[in-house]
């Protein structure tokens, strides 16, 4: 299940998403978005889980925890739009 994560603070490592989320269940990518130009974090990214129980018990555990100063948001991620 591919997750949306909101509120990511600047400083956040796509490593440090990824153990953050690890202790939930495989992870099969980890992709916090960037700006293009200035390659800064946009504060929001990806994570996609190998396992769809595993993300629905991230989403309940992660949502409003605080991680590098600022409250995550999770969500079941929505399907690209083209």
């Amino acid at each position: 299940m591919n997750l949306f994560v909101a509120n990511i603070s600047r400083t956040v490592t796509e490593n440090a998403l990824k153990a953050l989320f690890s202790e939930f269940g495989k992870i099969t990518s980890v992709k916090i978005v960037t700006d293009k130009y200035t390659g800064e974090s946009k504060g929001f990214g990806f994570v996609d889980m190998q396992d769809d129980r595993e993300a629905i018990e991230a989403i309940k555990r992660l949502s409003q925890v605080s991680f590098f100063g600022t409250k995550l948001l999770v969500s079941k991620a929505r399907p690209k739009m083209n």
